[in-house]
């Protein structure tokens, strides 16, 4: 406790008036209680009342807290009228604290606080007196029940249960508008004084915010706070009691107030004008830049939408809004033609998506700019006149023939030259070709409608300038059919005719085909090459014709079989008829009409052998071949394995190894040619077959004193004598090459010497086997493959 404060307690506790004399604090009181102490006669039975004196009796007594004085504090005395001050009672105290905090004087009843007491920590204590008979130690008064209260004192200063606070209030708030409410609690005594009533006051945040007395509620004090300008303010509020007079104790805190955003600003565009570029060959969907309004304020109060409101390329631009950035993203919308227009405007608007009504009158919330987007021209490859093209042709045209054209541009301004091709992927047996100036399509093979009924195709267009630059487009040949393939029979028939057939008596149905498709259809007539005794045909007329026998009766041992020529034609322009042959086997029937026995089988029957016989004739056939394989062994003859002298050159072994000279002994050991004894085994001739192994004849070993000539002279004529060595002299050179060839070089190397495109045709006259050469090279305009 500081001196300021013992000081101010030492005042009150002088000014206050001091319930704890004795002479107030023990005055006798009636008792409801009487007590006899003597007799008197009454009147009613003779006998003699006397009248109770009064006792003691006490309600509580008062302690001022905080005592700081040296001795124990004085709280009061208790006495007894019947104490005679000759120390003949004894007073007891018992209850809260009695013994410890609070002691009495047995003899004069004195009670005293033996430390300093805090009211908040405890307001009361309650205790029990008696006194009682130091000798009989009995009672003389009935035991008493008192209070001792504390009286308070302000030692306790506001306190607040936090010591900072974060508060926020919305930007443009009016004048007034709440904030937070602070409360500050004070442990003194609120029913004793003003020691525990507390005001409310600003020590920091003035002129922008203020705080109710009696409540604490911080309000705002000043209108229209920008939160663009000032987001953060720290707010000192002090609580102090005593009714907030001096001398009281205070507390402090702190509020941390942010101004939360309202949308109060509209967006805004850095610059009034701006400008973008985009190249013509750029795709639908492409962003080509980028445009972005401010806006000072934060969250959802800040998104914007984009828009394009007016302008020249509202049909070939387009504008998506950002979410994340917040930006304007512009897009190609349709494909654009440097050639056809190189500048476009348009003027975008970015508005607010959240306008918060009460804030009208700052706005509008929106604003524009101008954009203007330059078209740069790049190399476009080449266009063509068509997205697919589709050509028919009739399939007996002649080669040669144009079939279509397609045609293409180039879109630059420069207007280059364009040069057509075949992608020969599309065309591998290379029956169409194309001018490659004109890009005239012409057959180079005949066509057949049967074969291939469509040819898909792909024309590449190139710049002559700029090869790079090219494009492709679908071509689709449609062959177009001409009758030029003759009915045939559908299937093969296996025909046959009863013995006991009778005249008019169906034995076959017959139908046709035909790889012709005319545009009305299929129709076939059947009918007979020739008037035949034996069998006629009867044409259905729905493609169909039945054989029918013509006579009575069949005889397969006189004839087993029958040919008859059917005739087949169609009617389509120009007429084709073709020829086919029924065979028609004779055959026994039962009387049902179902085929027993032809005459192919009774035939054979006769003649067939039996499993044995077979068996025999392969076994004899076996030994014959074993035999002759063995005759053909033995008088095989000893050929050699060089069949005529020009293979020889095959036998020619070059050895790149130039050896070391006379010096070089390591390369070359002149012993070994004086010791053949230490020569490896003489390997056999690999050019013949060798009949029988010849033993290589020993020589004997030469002196040591022999010259290297004389011994090479003898061993090489002991070699020439010699049947199986090897023939190392026969050796045949050729440095020959022969006279020019009619035919010249085939080489491409000098092909790029040459100004224009070469001749081939000449290939066609070398004959058949460069017919393929030809068919590669020849055509005059002929593509090249891509």
């Amino acid at each position: 406790m500081t001196i300021n404060q013992f000081l101010l307690l030492f005042l009150l506790w002088v000014c206050l008036p001091h319930f704890c004399a004795p002479e107030i604090m023990f005055r006798r009181t009636p008792v409801p209680q009487q007590r006899i102490f003597g007799s008197r006669v009454s009147r009613s039975d003779g006998k003699i009342l006397h009248r109770q004196k009064r006792g003691w009796m006490w309600n509580q007594f008062f302690l001022l807290e905080e005592y700081t004085g040296s001795d124990y504090q004085y709280v009061g005395k208790l006495h007894s009228d019947q104490d005679k001050g000759d120390g003949s009672l004894k007073y007891i105290l018992s209850g809260d604290g009695a013994g410890t905090l609070f002691i009495i004087d047995e003899k004069t009843g004195d009670i005293h606080a033996t430390r300093r007491i805090d009211r908040e920590e405890k307001a009361f204590y309650t205790l029990r007196a008696q006194a009682i008979n130091r000798r009989t130690l009995r009672p003389v008064e009935p035991e008493s029940e008192f209070v001792i209260k504390i009286h308070d004192i302000n030692d306790n200063e506001p306190m607040f249960p936090e010591e900072i606070y974060t508060a926020s209030v919305p930007e443009m708030s009016v004048v007034g508008t709440s904030v937070v409410q602070v409360t500050a609690t004070d442990a003194d005594d609120p029913s004793y004084g003003n020691s525990a009533r507390v005001i409310y006051s600003i020590l920091q945040g003035q002129p922008y915010f203020s705080v109710e007395p009696e409540t604490g509620i911080i309000r705002t004090a000043l209108p229209n706070m920008n939160r663009e300008n000032r987001e953060q303010y720290q707010v000192v509020i002090q609580a102090k009691d005593m009714g907030g007079q001096m001398g009281g104790l205070s507390g402090t805190t702190t509020v941390n107030i942010t101004l939360t955003d309202v949308n109060d600003n509209p967006p805004h565009f850095p610059q009034n004008t701006m400008h973008l570029r985009v190249l013509e060959s750029s795709p639908v969907g492409t962003a080509i830049g980028s445009v972005k309004a401010t806006d000072a304020d934060t969250g959802k109060n800040a998104e914007v939408e984009y828009r394009i409101i007016d302008g020249d390329g509202t049909d070939m631009f387009d504008i998506i809004t950002e979410k994340d950035t917040q930006e304007g993203i512009i897009t190609v919308k349709k494909p654009l033609d440097y050639e056809s227009r190189r500048l476009y405007t348009l003027k975008v608007e970015a508005e607010n998506t959240h306008v918060d009504p009460r804030f009208y009158y700052l706005g509008p919330f929106k604003d524009t700019t101008i954009v203007k987007i330059s078209v740069e021209d790049v190399d476009e490859p080449p266009v063509f006149s068509r997205s697919s093209y589709l050509f028919e042709v009739h399939e007996d045209i002649e080669v040669g023939t144009i079939i279509g054209t397609v045609m293409a541009r180039d879109p630059d301004s420069t207007s280059s030259p364009i040069r057509f091709s075949l992608d020969r992927h599309t065309d591998l047996d290379r029956i169409f070709n194309i001018h490659s100036g004109n890009g005239s399509l012409y057959t180079s093979k005949p066509l057949d409608r049967e074969l291939s009924q469509w040819h898909n195709l792909t024309v590449i267009a190139a710049e002559i300038n700029n090869p790079k630059e090219m494009t492709r487009v679908a071509v689709f040949v449609r062959i177009l059919d001409v009758n030029d393939n003759a009915p045939q029979f559908a299937v093969f028939y296996d025909t046959f005719v009863c013995e006991n057939a009778r005249p008019g008596q169906l034995i076959q149905t017959i139908s046709a085909i035909d790889k012709d498709d005319p545009l009305g259809g299929q129709k076939f007539f059947f009918s007979l090459a020739a008037v035949n005794p034996n069998f006629t045909v009867q044409d259905n007329e729905d493609n169909t014709a039945r054989i029918l026998t013509r006579k009575n009766g069949f005889n397969r041992h006189e004839i087993s079989t029958y040919l008859l020529p059917v005739v087949i034609s169609d009617n389509d322009y120009p007429i084709q008829s073709s020829t086919g042959t029924l065979t028609i086997r004779v055959c026994a029937c039962d009387s049902q009409g179902n085929m027993q026995s032809c005459s192919a089988e009774a035939l054979l029957l006769p003649a067939g052998l039996s499993t044995g016989a077979l068996i025999a004739i392969l076994l004899c056939i076996i030994i014959l071949l074993a035999v002759l394989f063995a005759a053909l062994k033995r008088q095989r003859k000893k050929e050699p394995l060089i069949l005529s002298k020009e293979d020889i050159r095959d036998n020619i072994v070059s050895y790149n190894d130039e050896g070391g000279g006379e010096e070089d002994t390591q390369a070359f050991d002149i012993g070994t040619l004086r010791n053949p004894a230490a020569m490896e085994e003489k390997k056999l001739r690999r050019d013949i077959i060798p009949e029988t192994l010849f033993i290589p004849r020993r020589t004997p070993t030469a002196p040591d004193n022999t010259d290297v000539r004389d011994f090479i002279n003898e061993r090489l004529k002991e070699h020439d004598l010699d049947p199986t060595a090897p023939p190392y002299d026969s050796l045949a050179t050729y440095a020959y090459e022969g006279n020019d060839s009619i035919a010249e070089s085939l080489s491409s190397l000098e092909s790029g010497t040459t100004d224009g495109d070469q001749n081939y045709d000449y290939l066609r006259e070398w004959g058949p086997r460069f017919n393929k050469l030809a068919e590669m090279y020849g055509g005059g305009e002929s593509d090249k493959d891509s």
